[in-house]
C-alpha cells in the first residue's frame, strides 16, 4: 500500500498532519538536523531545526494533487475556528520555512516563507503538459537535501 493510500485511510485532517509531523521529522533526524518541538501547540511553528547553531522555525504541511497533473499545493494561511466563523492567518515573521510532504512522491519540501504564496503554493515535479516553464516552482530547487546543503553552504 502507497503512502498515498495510507493517508486516504486516515480520514481526520489532524491524524493526516500527525503523520506528516512525524515523517518529515524523522526524515530531518535522518540527515543529522537536530529537531526541537514546542513545548505546547499555539505556537505558529510546529518544529525548530537547528543547523550549525542556528535555527529555523518550521510550519509542516501535507501537499495534495494540485490542479494540474504532475502538481501539489499546500496551504500557506492558517485556518482557525473562531466562534464567529473562521479566522485566516499568514505565516509572515512567524516561520523561516514550510515543511512540506508530497505524499504522492513522497518527497519532503522545504519551501522559505519568502517563495511561498499568500494563500497557497503549488509545486510541479513534472513537467507541464504545454511545456510551460515560466513562473512554476520546480520541486528540484526545494527538494529536502538541496535546501539543506544551501543552508549548510551559507
Amino acid at each position: 500500500m502507497s503512502r498515498f493510500e495510507q493517508y486516504d485511510r486516515l480520514g481526520e485532517p489532524q491524524k493526516r498532519g500527525q503523520a506528516t509531523e512525524a515523517i518529515v521529522t524523522a526524515e530531518l533526524i535522518a540527515r543529522d538536523v537536530s529537531v526541537l518541538t514546542p513545548a505546547y501547540d499555539n505556537e505558529p511553528y510546529d518544529l525548530v531545526m537547528r543547523i550549525d547553531d542556528e535555527f529555523y522555525r518550521l510550519q509542516i504541511k501535507t501537499a495534495y494533487d494540485g490542479k494540474n497533473d504532475g502538481a501539489v499545493e499546500f496551504r500557506t494561511r492558517s485556518v482557525r475556528t473562531k466562534s464567529g466563523g473562521y479566522e485566516r492567518e499568514g505565516y509572515d515573521g512567524k516561520i523561516d520555512y514550510f515543511a512540506v510532504l508530497n505524499v504522492r512522491t513522497e518527497e519532503v519540501y522545504l519551501v522559505s516563507i519568502e517563495d511561498a504564496g499568500a494563500a497557497a503554493t503549488t509545486i510541479r515535479y513534472e513537467p507541464a503538459a504545454n511545456n510551460n516553464r515560466a513562473n512554476v516552482n520546480g520541486h528540484a530547487e526545494y527538494r529536502l537535501d538541496a535546501v539543506l546543503d544551501r543552508i549548510r553552504s551559507e
